[in-house]
């Protein structure tokens, strides 16, 4: 087949398309056939320097066809003199689009033979062509309009609409709705994850991916020639080029958690090529579809990482904190700074001191107060390395009763909720499913006392007494049971959450370090209030939010004789330094103020 450049000799074209949809209207329109139909055509007008030109799984609504639009410049440049095609509907399924090409040729003087619709333009124009035209691009949205109903009535009964399942899955070969783990890819995906989830970055984690030369999923896909791949539709050239976008699409893929989601994209008209993303509000997600890569509360706690900005300072990485601690008081986020790793040496008034690094957070809305001179809020200065070992002994210490004290624990996270025990829950559902059988009753009563209202059988004064009886106690029955739904609602979902809360706390069980997963997977958010020194001592209070089970604070033990006693130790001690600094200040003060009087005569 010749695609070489055909400038400066005068060629016959000889055009062929087939598209998904010609495909499954049988044989007659394949290549091999159009060919050889096209070909003998040229044979019997004695049709010279045959060119093919050919679209193989192009559309006919397409105008970005390569070969057409190759062919379209040749007649632009005056190298054919004759045009070939099946029938009218290969040049195209838009009937004006086809109108402008057809108009191209008569200036150009190119000879059109639409074989199978006995079209020659040779002989004479042909009125009914306008019409064959029309008739194609109606064929083409008929087929469009039938095509999206098969597909979203399939869509709607939760099988995946992806010609390709996402990078980690495969089709199964006996079911091609049915979608099973490919094991290599997926290992890809639960890393890419991992490190997601110890705070790396997508442009870190595609290029820790592509120095370490693993496989990007469209070179996988066509590799292993799955279900649907097309090897020639990829670029093989760059197996190991992971980019920022491809892991960003795989971080926020509910399929990797066990999901099918339905009708992410769509087209306004069967004519457009560009594909809309849908708001999340229009998806349709059908949960448990299939074998899950990552479990949901790893995805979970990734969209919510996701979302939170990392800022990079001067020590190059993220704080793992950031995005997690919030003003207690003003609620604006707190601001991190960091300078260095290292210590470092500087000389201050004469004398060298080891300055430490400076790893600290703070009120940011008391950050910008400084910079404009308006008051905001108080600075809420507080360690990095003081949060991290509060979190990690919380983490540890309600873990530990967790696992220890589960009855008491689950009971005690139900504390705030409006059903406190598992009986109650089931005595709710019961009268939930009476009332509901009550408000059916009173329709039927409702019915009744109207039939013999209408037959005489009722005076009217009794049907409006009964009726606005029967209309206020169904209102009241549905009032109760949407507090009631309410009430089951929320003791089901402690019910989950105690239990995601558990299975979160027996996958750790050593709490030796704080790593990133961690704290990402526990901590929901923390807020630091503002130092309280009123009791001459910096008390600053911090709560700690966990996911699944909120501020959750430990029943409190009486402290022993040993720590009340280490206790007052400690308040006498520091009362002690209270008064050395001020004797220390008031000698100061004395030697200033006797250095500043006028020395006698």
């Amino acid at each position: 087949m010749n695609r070489q450049p055909v400038s400066n000799r005068v060629i016959t074209a000889l055009y062929e398309r087939l598209s998904h949809d010609d495909e499954q209207q049988g044989p007659s329109n394949s290549i091999v056939n159009q060919q050889q139909l096209l070909e003998e055509c040229a044979k019997k007008h004695n049709f010279q320097t045959i060119v093919h030109f050919t679209d193989d799984g192009w559309s006919g609504t397409r105008w970005d066809r390569p070969d057409f639009n190759r062919m379209m410049a040749e007649i632009e440049a005056g190298n054919v003199q004759n045009l070939l095609v099946k029938d009218m509907s290969r040049m195209g399924r838009d009937h004006l689009r086809v109108g402008l090409c057809l108009e191209t040729l008569r200036e150009k003087g190119v000879r059109l033979i639409a074989v199978a619709d006995g079209i020659d333009t040779a002989l004479g124009e042909d009125d009914f062509m306008p019409f064959r035209n029309i008739l194609a691009e109606w064929y083409a949205r008929d087929t469009s309009r039938k095509v999206k109903a098969v597909t979203r009535a399939k869509g709607n009964a939760g099988k995946p609409l992806s010609n390709l399942p996402p990078f980690g899955f495969m089709k199964d070969p006996a079911d091609k709705n049915k979608w099973l783990v490919d094991e290599p890819a997926a290992t890809v995906v639960r890393r890419i994850f991992q490190m997601a989830m110890e705070g790396i970055g997508p442009f870190q984690i595609a290029r820790t991916l592509s120095q370490e030369k693993v496989e990007k999923p469209s070179y996988h896909v066509a590799r292993q020639k799955m279900a649907g791949a097309k090897p020639a539709k990829y670029d093989m050239t760059t197996p190991h080029a992971w980019s920022t976008s491809t892991v960003c699409k795989i971080l926020s893929k509910p399929e990797y958690a066990g999901h099918t989601v339905n009708f992410r994209t769509s087209k306004k008209s069967f004519k457009d090529k560009k594909i809309s993303y849908n708001p999340k509000e229009e998806w349709k997600v059908f949960p448990n579809t299939h074998e899950a890569i990552i479990d949901q509360e790893t995805f979970d706690t990734v969209q919510r990482l996701r979302g939170t900005p990392r800022r990079m300072d001067s020590v190059g990485e993220p704080n793992p904190l950031t995005g997690l601690v919030f003003c207690a008081d003003c609620g604006a986020k707190m601001y991190n700074s960091r300078q260095s790793k290292e210590t470092y040496e500087t000389v201050r008034y004469g004398k060298a001191y080891t300055v430490k690094t400076a790893d600290y957070y703070n009120c940011s809305s008391y950050n910008l107060a400084n910079q404009s001179n308006k008051q905001k809020c108080s600075g809420h200065y507080i360690r990095t390395a003081v949060i991290r070992d509060l979190v990690l002994d919380a983490i540890r210490d309600i873990s530990r009763y967790a696992l220890e004290n589960e009855a008491d624990f689950v009971q005690k996270v139900r504390a705030d909720s409006m059903v406190q025990q598992a009986d109650t829950a089931k005595l709710h559902k019961k009268q939930f499913a009476q009332n509901g059988r009550r408000v059916v009753e009173l329709d039927l009563l409702f019915r009744k006392v109207y039939e013999d209202n209408a037959t005489g059988k009722l005076t009217d004064e009794r049907f409006e007494q009964l009726s606005g009886t029967y209309e206020a106690e169904q209102a009241e029955l549905k009032m109760r049971n949407a507090g009631l739904e309410d009430e089951i609602a929320a003791f089901e979902a402690d019910s989950e959450n105690v239990g995601r809360f558990l299975k979160l706390a027996r996958r750790h069980r050593s709490f030796e370090e704080l790593t990133t997963p961690m704290l990402n997977e526990f901590v929901q958010k923390i807020l630091v209030h503002k130092p309280d020194k009123s009791s001459g001592e910096r008390v600053q209070k911090v709560d700690i939010w966990f996911n699944f089970i909120g501020n959750f604070e430990l029943p409190k033990a009486e402290p022993t004789p040993e720590e009340v006693a280490a206790h007052a130790k400690r308040l006498e001690k520091l009362k002690k330094q209270r008064e050395a600094n001020w004797r220390h200040y008031e000698k100061k003060r004395r030697e200033k103020e006797e250095r500043e009087q006028p020395k006698s005569a």
